[in-house]
C-alpha cells in the first residue's frame, strides 16, 4: 500500500540528482550554420562558454524548461519555430557539484535576432559551429550530437523548412540543405528530387518580385507542405554513395 510505504520512507537514503536541461539552438547566418552559446557568469567554469541551459523547477515541464532557460539566458523570447528533445546526459561526473541528469534539446529557427545575456550567463553569442572555442561540462559532444541530428533529420524529414521563411524558392531550401550538410549540391538534381517528394513542399503561385543575379526569370515561391516523412528521402551525397 502506497500509505505504508511512504511512512518508511526516507528520502536520505538515496542519493541525491538533480536534473538540467540544454539546448542547441541553431540558426543560419550569412549561409553558415551558427550555434548559440554562453558566457557563464556563475561558477563552475565561469568565464567559460557553454549551450544555454540550466536546472528544472519543480513544477516545470521539460519542454517549458528549456524554452524558458533559452529565453532567460539569452533574452530570446520567442518560442523556436522547432524544438524536440535530443538526448539523456549522465555521466556521474559530468558536473562538478553534483550528479546531474542533464535532458538536451534541439532547436530551429529562421532569422533570429542577436542574444542578450541574462540569468547567470555574462554574455550570448551566435557562433559558427565550426569556429567555437571550448565548451564547459561535455556541451561539445551534445552540440555534436545535436548538429548530426540536424543533418540526419533534413534527410527523412522536411524540417530544413523550419529555417526558412513561410515562402521561399527551391535555391532558398537548397542553400540550406548545402548549409547544414557543409558540401555544395547540383541544382537541377536537388529541385527535382524535392519537387518528387509527395508534400513536401507546394506552390504558391507567386514568384519573386525579381529574376536571377544574372537577369534571368523570376523564381516560384513555395510553402511547407503536410508531409512529416520524406519519401523518397533526400540523402547526404557521402549517405547516396554508401548505398550504391
Amino acid at each position: 500500500m502506497m500509505e505504508d510505504f511512504l511512512s518508511t520512507y526516507d528520502p536520505h537514503d538515496y542519493a541525491p540528482v538533480a536534473v538540467t536541461v540544454d539546448v542547441v539552438a541553431l540558426t543560419i547566418r550569412d549561409r553558415r550554420l551558427h550555434v548559440l552559446i554562453v558566457e557563464r557568469g556563475v561558477p563552475p567554469y565561469e568565464g567559460a562558454w557553454a549551450l544555454p541551459g540550466g536546472f528544472i523547477r519543480p513544477e516545470e515541464d521539460l519542454t517549458a524548461a528549456a524554452v524558458r532557460e533559452l529565453a532567460e539566458e539569452t533574452g530570446l523570447d520567442a518560442r523556436p519555430s522547432h524544438i524536440e528533445q535530443l538526448a539523456s546526459y549522465g555521466d556521474p561526473g559530468r558536473d562538478p557539484r553534483m550528479r546531474v541528469v542533464s535532458i538536451s534539446y534541439l532547436a530551429f529557427a529562421p532569422d533570429l535576432p542577436d542574444p542578450s545575456a541574462g540569468t547567470d550567463a555574462a554574455s550570448a553569442v551566435w557562433l559558427p559551429v565550426d569556429e567555437l572555442p571550448p565548451l564547459a561540462f561535455d556541451h561539445a559532444r551534445i552540440l555534436a550530437d545535436g548538429v548530426e541530428r540536424a543533418r540526419s533529420k533534413l534527410e527523412y524529414t522536411p524540417l530544413a523548412t523550419a529555417f526558412a521563411g513561410e515562402l521561399f524558392t527551391i535555391t532558398d531550401l537548397r542553400l540550406i540543405y548545402e548549409t547544414v550538410w557543409g558540401t555544395p549540391l547540383h541544382a537541377g538534381n536537388f529541385h527535382r528530387k524535392v519537387l518528387s517528394v509527395p508534400g513536401f513542399v507546394e506552390g504558391t503561385g507567386e514568384t519573386t518580385e525579381t529574376g536571377g543575379p544574372r537577369g534571368g526569370p523570376r523564381a516560384k515561391l513555395y510553402r511547407a507542405g503536410d508531409a512529416r516523412l520524406l519519401h523518397p528521402a533526400l540523402l547526404r551525397p557521402a549517405r547516396e554513395e554508401e548505398i550504391r
